[in-house]
């Protein structure tokens, strides 16, 4: 018999979790939002000693410094830095999934013969699912915060479902093939409907953690065994068409001929013809250089000005990711730059995970992970300059991509963690519940991944890539988030099952936008022939607006339902 502590309800889901006491000198968790109505003298120790004001993730302690480090007098100035600062992490993760994040991608989707769909549910739901996972990993450890962990999914899911879906559509309408959609569609409402049973029932057991996990696995292969057949279809299709028969493309051929045919680089004509002429000193400086000279002078005085406030993001970028591109005759090698990444590259991955908590552990008591890392780095960065060229990519190149995938996946998430920190201080600063919090700032803080990536790749010609991340992703989230969290909190707490109690209208209402956002799009996508339109997507968008309507009345009592 294992006795419990009592339990708290998580305002922002409506979600009751089995919590644990406070240990000895810390404040039991208040809401963080009353250091508002406290003494001026009086704020600086609340949000120091109370649990529910700390940050689970992130560098930076943004409550603190509002309250710690600023005098009151000062409050509309540091607010007015932080929004400042929030718009450059936004440019930050526009940059990052543009032109390192979405290239490796591609890369790697073209070096592993991968179609845009498999890409899309694997490569593109990990690197756009990573805020979210993280953040469910860390609150299934927590008791008082599983709750939250579940809203969270819940609410991410209908705005990628809605707005990140109908956005794509808006910005490119497309063609989506029907078997994918029709695959990816049900697979996530068994999702959903696996984690409404869970709700219902109120825990979470060791087979239903493994179930998660076994279902998204089941996912993948049906995914690449959807592939396969259809690839063998095509195969046959042709050995069988009549000779001097024009042949049609598949729609992945179609989207690769169409890039490549956009892809020609105008800087190639400036370029030297002989690169062997350059000393490795000039390669890199060339390599590191985000500033075209030639484009400069044509341009307008706005972008000039974007331009130098990106200078600063764009050569760490440069230097801490690595990009190949198989459509260019040397796939983008630079020696001097590729072998100094062999070292920044690790070294940046373990001092961005868990906020840089692995980099700093000691192995031994003797030496920590980073300096391993960096004198593991540096001997095979050592290794691969002296047994390489600069005019010719090793056979080995291709390794590259998977790194820049990693490391500007976590330039991602590590950006987003940072954004959610801020939307929450701001949220506890202008007082705004955690309703608004979770269904508004902490959502659309969890999806930014979501945003940029998908829609970087709609506006480059991947509409239908990014269309599938979208369900490949929250699949992703959703399966291996509520199945990896509950499994290692089963595991780390020696219990037989993860106990959640929902009492509340909320997270029912979060269940049930989402499975009839599902429901909706599956009748009426299959009623256009798969022709999604502009029109499409701004239904999505009417949607999801009226959804966060409905909730924030129900939830200030506008609109009183009967209690489940």
């Amino acid at each position: 018999m294992v006795e419990t502590a009592p339990s708290a309800r998580d305002s922002s889901t409506g979600v009751h979790v089995n919590t644990q006491f406070p240990a000895p000198g810390v404040t039991p968790m208040a809401d963080c939002r009353a250091v508002c109505g406290l003494n001026v003298s009086d704020r600086c120790n609340f949000i120091r000693t109370n649990a529910d004001c700390h940050s689970e993730g992130g560098y930076l302690d943004y409550l603190e410094g509002i309250f710690c480090h600023f005098p009151p007098n000062l409050l509309p100035l540091v607010i007015t830095l932080y929004v400042f600062w929030l718009l450059y992490l936004f440019l930050i993760l526009g940059v990052t999934a543009a032109k390192f994040f979405c290239p490796n991608l591609s890369a790697i989707s073209t070096l592993l013969k991968l179609s845009h769909n498999v890409a899309g549910v694997t490569f593109l739901a990990f690197g756009n699912g990573a805020p979210d996972i993280f953040s469910a990993l860390v609150a299934f450890s927590d008791p008082r915060t599983a709750g939250l962990a579940i809203g969270a999914l819940f609410g991410a899911g209908v705005l990628v479902t809605t707005v990140v879906a109908g956005g794509i559509t808006i910005l490119r309408p497309f063609m989506a093939a029907s078997r994918p959609f029709l695959r990816d569609i049900a697979f996530y409402m068994l999702a959903v409907f696996l984690t409404f049973t869970a709700l219902y029932l109120g825990r979470v057991t060791l087979v239903w953690a493994l179930g998660y996990l076994g279902l998204y696995l089941f996912y993948v292969a049906t995914v690449i065994l959807c592939t396969w057949i259809y690839q063998w279809q095509q195969r046959q299709s042709l050995v069988y068409s009549m000779p001097g028969t024009p042949e049609m493309l598949s729609d992945s051929e179609e989207d690769r001929v169409s890039s490549n045919a956009n892809s020609y680089d105008y800087g190639d004509e400036y370029r030297p013809l002989f690169y062997g002429q350059e000393t490795s000193a000039q390669i890199l400086a060339r390599a590191l250089n985000p500033l075209d000279y030639r484009r400069w002078k044509d341009q307008p005085v706005s972008w000039r000005l974007l331009k130098v406030v990106k200078l600063p993001v764009e050569f760490l970028l440069l230097l801490t990711v690595p990009v190949v591109d198989p459509d260019r005759e040397d796939r983008n090698w630079k020696r001097p730059l590729n072998c100094l990444q062999l070292v920044i590259s690790p070294l940046f991955l373990v001092l961005t995970l868990q906020s840089g908590a692995y980099g700093v552990y000691e192995i031994g008591g003797l030496l920590p992970v980073w300096a391993v890392v960096v004198i593991a780095g540096t001997a095979l960065a050592s290794v691969t300059f002296f047994a390489t060229s600069n005019r010719e990519p090793p056979k080995l190149h291709w390794l590259f991509a998977f790194l820049g995938f990693l490391t500007s996946a976590l330039w991602i998430n590590t950006a987003a963690t940072e954004v959610v920190n801020i939307l929450r201080s701001l949220g506890v600063v202008f007082r705004l519940s955690n309703t608004v919090l979770g269904l508004t700032l902490l959502a659309w803080g969890n999806s930014i991944g979501d945003v940029f990536s998908d829609f970087t790749l709609a506006r480059q010609g991947y509409p239908r890539m990014a269309f599938s991340a979208c369900f490949g992703g929250i699949i992703f989230n959703i399966l291996v988030g509520v199945g990896l969290g509950c499994l290692l909190q089963i595991i780390r707490s020696h219990v037989s099952e993860v106990k959640l109690e929902p009492d509340g209208l909320l997270v029912w209402v979060l269940a049930g936008a989402l499975g009839l956002s599902l429901v909706l799009s599956l009748v009426s996508v299959p009623l256009q022939c798969f022709r999604l339109s502009t029109a499409y997507g701004l239904c999505l968008l009417l949607f999801y607006f009226s959804f966060l309507l409905v909730a924030l009345l129900t939830e200030f009592g506008v609109i009183r339902l009967k209690s489940v």
